[in-house]
């Protein structure tokens, strides 16, 4: 890595034990995970939810918890893709342009991802807003080295 270069991974905890999700953080060696859902307290996301995730991550790994908001979609746009079955091509364009508005180049600081780990609910980053989060940021910052947890 460069000196200017930040490393940032990204891991989605579908279609994975607890066991297999604190493992794969712990092996990454990151500093903290950064909760990019927009909602992050539901009862099906199990070991995920918010206080019990900021737990477990702490006691097992010590790694710390963030939740972002910022980096997550609005619910319509969430809702159009997930509920209605909206193209990812559209999905993809309006979370872009939804970044783009919300100048989040700007908001967020890059200390809070240098390390850091993009946590959503999907398996894998194909279709995935975090990947979406990381590759904006690398275009706006020009520096961000990206690793995907799978």
């Amino acid at each position: 890595m460069t000196p200017n270069e930040i490393q940032v991974h990204t891991i989605g905890f579908t279609k994975k034990s607890a066991e297999q999700f604190f493992e794969k953080i712990k092996r990454s060696g990151v500093k903290r995970v950064v909760d990019v859902r927009l909602n992050n307290v539901s009862q099906l996301a199990g070991f995920s939810k918010k206080d019990d995730l900021q737990y477990f991550l702490k006691q097992i790994g010590g790694v710390d918890y963030v939740h972002e908001p910022k980096l997550a979609p609005t619910q319509d746009i969430l809702d159009a893709y997930k509920k209605d079955g909206g193209d990812w091509a559209v999905y993809e364009e309006k979370f872009l342009a939804l970044m783009e508005r919300r100048e989040i180049e700007k908001v967020i600081p890059r200390e809070l991802l240098d390390g850091g780990c993009l946590l959503c609910s999907e398996d894998k980053p194909h279709h995935c807003h975090r990947r979406l989060v990381a590759e904006y940021l690398n275009r706006k910052w020009g520096c961000v080295k990206v690793s995907h947890i799978v």
